[in-house]
């Protein structure tokens, strides 16, 4: 079973929909209630997705009053493989400078930043994939030069270089484009937006999520 939490701040259908494709259905969760519920109704479960869209602050505050920052720190004590998109990425770090200072889960050691003065924001667009550790099984089957789909104006500055597994370039800078750390993951860019090459990905967390040891001795 994968769980597809709702912050309120995110669109649930398209990764819904990404998930189909790839023959898989989600499950929405938008508060510890409906977590404890699926976990009593369906079963384990087996992967957890954190899609946002929109400011930092917002979608943590949002995390907190649904309960959601507790359901992701049961997900990851159970050692449930998490993957989170765009914004969902950006929330797994330490801190933001987003619209202020703000605490994010602090999974992935690390702050959100904006992009450099004269840079054209939001990043928007298809953007090529550099591979920084091919191997891995979300990037499976995923090429050097592969494109996939872009809407952010603020980027994850990692403390660890190793957390990276691929990235991309805009405006100069190098933007972390996939993290990994143990059973967290996360997407800068869409997955389900971005053709092929985002099932393959989501594709390849579906099937993490259902055989867990693949990630051992190959992530940090």
């Amino acid at each position: 079973m994968i769980i597809v939490l709702d912050p309120g701040i995110g669109n649930l259908h398209s990764v819904l929909g990404g998930l189909r494709r790839v023959g898989t259905e989600g499950r929405v969760v938008a508060s510890r209630g409906e977590w404890e519920a699926a976990m009593r109704e369906e079963g384990p479960v087996q992967g957890v997705i954190l899609p946002g869209v929109g400011a930092f602050g917002d979608a943590m505050n949002q995390m907190r009053v649904r309960g959601l920052c507790d359901v992701v720190r049961d997900a990851v004590a159970r050692s449930i493989p998490l993957l989170g998109i765009c914004l969902g990425m950006q929330l797994l770090f330490t801190s933001s400078e987003e619209h202020g200072v703000f605490r994010g889960l602090d999974l992935v050691p690390g702050h959100v930043v904006r992009f450099p003065d004269g840079a054209k924001v939001p990043h928007m667009g298809w953007n090529s994939l550099e591979l920084r550790a091919p191997h891995h099984p979300l990037l499976r089957d995923v090429r050097e030069g592969d494109y996939v789909y872009f809407v952010h104006s603020y980027y994850a500055v990692a403390e660890r270089g190793e957390d990276v597994i691929a990235r991309t370039t805009y405006a100069g800078v190098d933007v972390p484009a996939v993290v990994a750390r143990g059973r967290v993951m996360g997407t800068q860019f869409h997955p389900e937006k971005s053709g092929a090459v985002g099932e393959r990905i989501l594709a390849n967390f579906v099937r993490i999520a259902a055989y867990p040891a693949l990630l051992e001795g190959v992530s940090p």
